[in-house]
C-alpha cells in the first residue's frame, strides 16, 4: 500500500486486522520487510501491526532536507500516516523500534504524548562512539560524495542506488535536488547527532525522558553503538519502564549484525506481547 503524507509517499503494511494497533520501525535506513516476521508474530497475538519505509528508506520516497531531525520528520509522517488510516484515538497505540526505529518512537512519544499507550524499545542507541559513527554513516560519506560528484555521485552510493533500484522515481527526485541545499541538511542533522554524544540516549534529554508517562518495554542492545548500558539507562530514566535483557555480555564491536538478533525472534517476540498484553489488560 501507498500513502501520501507531508508531501512524501510511503510504502506500509499493516498486520492483523483486529486489537489495538502496534507502529514498528527498523533500525538503520532499513526496509520494512527487516520486521516483517517479527510484525507477523505480534499481529498472531491480537493486534493490527503497522510497518512502513520511511522516507529515504526502502521504497518510499527520497527528500532530503528540512529543519528537524531525520528521527522528528520520520515521527511526524508517522503521525500523518497514521491519521489518514484512522488509527489514531486517544491513548490507543503502541509505538516502537529498534535503533534508529527506537529514536523514532521517543521523538514521537515527545510530540504526540496524547495518543501513546505504550512504548517498545529496543537496542537503544547513545554515547559518543555511536553519535560519531552514524554522523559519519548517514550523512558524512554523502556529504563527501555530494561536495565532489554532485547528485550523481549520491546516487551511485549503495543505499541510494537501492532505494532507485526500489522506487526509479527516486533517481530524477534526487537528481532534481540542490546539492548544496542537500549538504547543508546533512551538516545539520550530522551536528545534531554529535552535539548529543552526551545525552543518555541520542534524541532526548534526561529533561524529557523523565516526562513520558506512557508504559515502555526496553531491550538493551550489545554493541558499540547500542551499548547495553545506555538501554539500562533509559529504563533508569522512563518513569515507567520494564527492563528486558536478551544478550547479557557486551560485544567490542561497531555493530552486531542483525542476523545475530534473528536466533532471538521468538524470545522477543514473546517479551513483547507480554508486554502489550499486560497494558491491553490495565
Amino acid at each position: 500500500m501507498k500513502t501520501t503524507v507531508n508531501s512524501a509517499t510511503l510504502h506500509h503494511e499493516i498486520l492483523g486486522v483486529r486489537g489495538p494497533w502496534v507502529a514498528l520501525s527498523p533500525g538503520g535506513r532499513r526496509p520494512m520487510s527487516a520486521l516483517r516476521a517479527l510484525a507477523q508474530r505480534i499481529a498472531e497475538g491480537g493486534y493490527r501491526v503497522l510497518i512502513h519505509d520511511r522516507r529515504n528508506c526502502g521504497a518510499s520516497d527520497v527528500l532530503l532536507g528540512g529543519d528537524l531531525a531525520e528521527h522528528e520528520v520520520w515521527a511526524a509522517d508517522l503521525h500523518a500516516l497514521l491519521q489518514q488510516l484512522g488509527a489514531l484515538n486517544e491513548g490507543s497505540l503502541f509505538v516502537g523500534g529498534s535503533s534508529s526505529g527506537c529514536r523514532m518512537s521517543l521523538a514521537f512519544a515527545l510530540r504526540y504524548p496524547q495518543v501513546v499507550r505504550g512504548l517498545l524499545l529496543w537496542r537503544v542507541t547513545g554515547g559518543g562512539f555511536a553519535a560519531q559513527r552514524l554522523a559519519r554513516e548517514y550523512y558524512g560519506q554523502y556529504i563527501a560524495a555530494a561536495e565532489t560528484g554532485g547528485m550523481a555521485a549520491v546516487c551511485a552510493m549503495p543505499h541510494f542506488a537501492e532505494l532507485i533500484r526500489a522506487n526509479p522515481a527516486n533517481r530524477e527526485r534526487l537528481m532534481n535536488a540542490d546539492a548544496t541545499a542537500v549538504i547543508d541538511a546533512m551538516r545539520r542533522w550530522s551536528a545534531g547527532f554529535i552535539a548529543e554524544a552526551e545525552l543518555p540516549v541520542i534524541g532526548a534529554t534526561e529533561q524529557q525522558l523523565r516526562s513520558i508517562t506512557a508504559p515502555a518495554c526496553v531491550i538493551p542492545g550489545n554493541d558499540n553503538t547500542h551499548p547495553k548500558a545506555v538501554g539500562e539507562r533509559l529504563a533508569q530514566l522512563l518513569p515507567k519502564a520494564a527492563l528486558h535483557v536478551l544478550f547479557a555480555e557486551h560485544q567490542d564491536v561497531d555493530v552486531v549484525p542483525p542476523e545475530s538478533w534473528a536466533v532471538k525472534e521468538v524470545e522477543m517476540a514473546a517479551v513483547l506481547l507480554a508486554f502489550l498484553d499486560g497494558q491491553r489488560g490495565g
